[in-house]
C-alpha cells in the first residue's frame, strides 16, 4: 500500500502543527519517523487514519483488493482501507475493561479469523510477550505500560496488515524487548512486503531498522534520507547534536 500526502495542514489554535506539500510513502517502504517533541509526528499518523480531519489538503491512500481493484482514495472517503491498515497509537486504541485473550480475539474476530487462526498468529509473540501477557487473569487497565504497549503492538499485527502504522513502538519497553521488537518488524516487512511506518524518539533502533527515514521540524519535512547501511546516521546525528 502506498500513501500520497498533498497540501495537507493541520492547525491547532495559532500553531500549525502539520504542514507538508508533498509526500509519498511507497509500497513496502520501511520508513521512520523522527523528530523532536512537538515536530508533528503523531498528528500526521492520526491524519493518515483519518483520525482527525485536515485544515487543508488531502492524505490518498492507493492499494489492490484481492478482486483486482484499484483503489485510490482518501481514508474518509472510503472503509475499504481499514481492512488493510494495522495501527497502534497509544491505549486508546486498547479496550481496557477486556483481558488480552478477549481484546485479541475481538480483533480478530473484526478481521474475520476464527478464534483458532487469532490463537495462531499470537503465538509467534511468545518470546516478545515473555510470559507476561497471556494467562494472567486480569484485565488490561491492570498491565504495566510496557506490556499494555506489547498487547497494542500485537493487534495491530494481528490480522497481517499491507499497511502497520505504530507510534513511538519502543516506548515502556524494556531493552530486551526492544531488541525482540526490532527483529519482529524488520521481518515482517522483509517478509509480507508490507509498508511499515513508525515515528520514534530513539534515533539508534530507528536508523538500525529503517531504509528510509523522514525528519519533521515544526509540521515540515526537511530531510527525506535514504538509509541503506545506516547510511543516515551521521546526517541525523549532526542534526540532533546541533
Amino acid at each position: 500500500m502506498n500513501i500520497h500526502v498533498s497540501n495537507l495542514k493541520k492547525i491547532f489554535g495559532e500553531k500549525t502543527v502539520v504542514d507538508i506539500p508533498d509526500f509519498v510513502v511507497n509500497d513496502g517502504d520501511m520508513l521512520g519517523l523522527v523528530g523532536n517533541n512537538g515536530a508533528g509526528k503523531t498528528t500526521l499518523f492520526r491524519l493518515m487514519l483519518d483520525l482527525i480531519k485536515a485544515d487543508d489538503g488531502s492524505v490518498v491512500m492507493c492499494f489492490d483488493t484481492p478482486e483486482g481493484n484499484r483503489i485510490e482514495a482518501s481514508p474518509a472517503d472510503t472503509e475499504e482501507w481499514k481492512a488493510y491498515t494495522g495501527a497502534y497509537i497509544d491505549e486508546g486504541f486498547l479496550i481496557d475493561f477486556l483481558t488480552p485473550e478477549e481484546y485479541f480475539r475481538f480483533i480478530g474476530k473484526v478481521n474475520g479469523l476464527s478464534e483458532q487462526e487469532t490463537d495462531s498468529r499470537i503465538s509467534v509473540f511468545e518470546h516478545f510477550m515473555h510470559g507476561e501477557i497471556m494467562g494472567q487473569k486480569k484485565l488490561i487497565r491492570n498491565y504495566s505500560a510496557g506490556n499494555k504497549q506489547k498487547i497494542g503492538i500485537i493487534s495491530a499485527l494481528i490480522s497481517h496488515p499491507r499497511l502497520l502504522i505504530l507510534d513511538e513502538p519502543f516506548n515502556f519497553l524494556d531493552p530486551t524487548s526492544q531488541n525482540i521488537l526490532k527483529h519482529i518488524l524488520k521481518d515482517y516487512n522483509a517478509q509480507s512486503g508490507a509498508t511499515v511506518l513508525i515515528s520514534s524518539h530513539n534515533l539508534t533502533h530507528t536508523i538500525d531498522i529503517s531504509g528510509r527515514i523522514v525528519l519533521l521540524e515544526s509540521g515540515c519535512i526537511i530531510k527525506d534520507l535514504q538509509n541503506v547501511g545506516n547510511s543516515a546516521e551521521k546526517e541525523l546525528e549532526d542534526y540532533f547534536n546541533m
